[in-house]
């Protein structure tokens, strides 16, 4: 059985090829990739896979986006730390989701459910079910924040925020209308339950709404500056290893 792992932390991808091994010692990882520009590459040079086991949030954007550029016809086993994707569709016969950290018995169970798997789905029925998942997972995206303002908790609809920004030890929220409010959530957990069709991490400092984008300037270094319809604190630079990726994501690919 050939199993690629997507994974972008070492140890984790090591763990998890120690415990397929000691599972099915049949098992074969032919592949541990660590980013979604590495797993494309390989994926279009080794189309046929019996398994994949895929992390969500890799080192330069979602795995999602792997599977958006590239059909797919292996079965897909989710790894992650975060439970905000968990939904029906992945506690089915078509694939799996597994929450971090993985243990023997996590492991197994999947392997189990893999095969079941294989007994009631065709090979070319994995493209449909891949595109449900993907659907799925877009519909349980947060559509509100929540935001305490002195005595009160505020809900703040997603779509009003232009941009969220990291100063102080602090993650601001500005919206369109230019009001501002603190949130307790950090950029790595917003980053996982907001669309990112539509709100993208420029840096450290920055996630920002596309229609917030008022303009793109070259800067020095191949990089670029972008401009928000709403005034910042400091110039938003994305850096050379992501233009890009930001380039893709400003125009839907």
């Amino acid at each position: 059985m050939k199993i690629l792992i997507i994974e972008d932390e070492a140890n984790a991808a090591k763990e998890l090829e120690r415990l397929l091994l000691k599972s099915n010692p049949s098992i074969e990882v032919i592949g541990i990739k660590d980013s979604v520009a590495a797993s494309i590459s390989f994926l279009q040079s080794n189309p046929k896979l019996d398994l994949i086991f895929s992390d969500i949030q890799l080192a330069d954007g979602m795995c999602f986006d792997i599977y958006k550029n590239i059909q797919i016809q292996s079965p897909i086993i989710f790894c992650t730390a975060f439970d905000e994707y968990t939904m029906e569709a992945f506690d089915t016969n078509a694939v799996s989701y597994l929450l971090k950290p993985l243990s023997m018995s996590k492991v197994n169970a999947a392997m189990e459910k893999f095969e079941q798997m294989k007994k009631v789905f065709k090979p070319e029925d994995s493209n449909k079910l891949m595109e449900t998942v993907l659907g799925n997972l877009k519909k349980n995206y947060k559509r509100t924040l929540l935001v305490n303002l002195r005595d009160q908790i505020i809900p703040i609809p997603v779509n009003e925020i232009a941009f969220f920004y990291f100063q102080n030890k602090s993650i601001n929220i500005s919206t369109f209308k230019n009001k501002q409010y603190i949130i307790s959530s950090s950029l790595d957990e917003l980053e996982n339950v907001l669309d990112p069709d539509i709100f993208y991490r420029a840096n450290r400092q920055f996630l920002i709404h596309k229609n917030g984008i008022k303009s793109i300037e070259r800067f020095f270094m191949r990089k670029i500056v972008v401009e928000l319809v709403i005034p910042t604190q400091e110039a938003i630079v994305i850096s050379k290893v992501k233009v890009g990726d930001f380039l893709r994501w400003m125009e839907g690919i």
